[in-house]
């Protein structure tokens, strides 16, 4: 099997700004420090219905650190499913900033995500937080198909060949449907 990396940016806690006395006024930092992506899978929030539908995961819980409630240096961006997976639970986690994902979880050719064999913690977070759930293979999936088609476009724009510009137009105009119809649902 081939193993694909997991992420190739990291997310970093960038905001140094003022201590805000409510966690969820952080969600435009986390947002922009974590790539409009889940912390935790990796996934665009885009496809979950964007800013709105992604929580802000306490990497240490609350109910057992309260001190840490409005801690920036705590805070996770994360869509809802995972966040609500972990919840409370103080088993060993990863912080996505203070640690490559890259050494412990990795994608196979369909984008499934696995925890790598001599990670315990990955393996703990994996059953966990239900990594393995096909919504995140399909996410990555339409990600790379994203990225593959900008590559094309630059491609087909440098062409004469009119039935390949045709066909590449048609193409997008389906996947560009599609978008903007997820837009408008969420």
């Amino acid at each position: 099997m081939i193993q694909i990396a997991f992420r190739n940016a990291f997310p970093k806690r960038n905001y140094t700004g003022v201590e805000y006395s409510d966690y969820r006024r952080y969600k435009e930092h986390l947002a922009k420090d974590f790539g409009e992506k889940c912390g935790y899978t990796n996934c665009g929030h885009f496809w979950f219905g964007g800013k709105r539908t992604f929580q802000i995961d306490h990497f240490k819980p609350i109910s057992h650190h309260p001190e840490l409630k409005t801690k920036y240096h705590n805070l996770v961006y994360s869509c809802s499913y995972v966040n609500r997976a972990k919840s409370n639970d103080l088993g060993d986690f990863l912080d996505p900033c203070d640690v490559d994902y890259n050494l412990h979880f990795y994608r196979d050719e369909q984008g499934f995500i696995f925890p790598k064999g001599d990670s315990e913690t990955a393996k703990y977070m994996y059953k966990k937080l239900k990594l393995y759930l096909r919504r995140y293979s399909i996410i990555w999936m339409l990600e790379q198909l994203d990225e593959k088609m900008s590559e094309l476009r630059v491609l087909i724009e440098s062409t004469s060949d009119l039935e390949a510009k045709d066909l590449f137009i048609q193409i997008s105009f389906k996947y560009m449907d599609y978008k903007a119809y997820l837009k408008a649902v969420h």
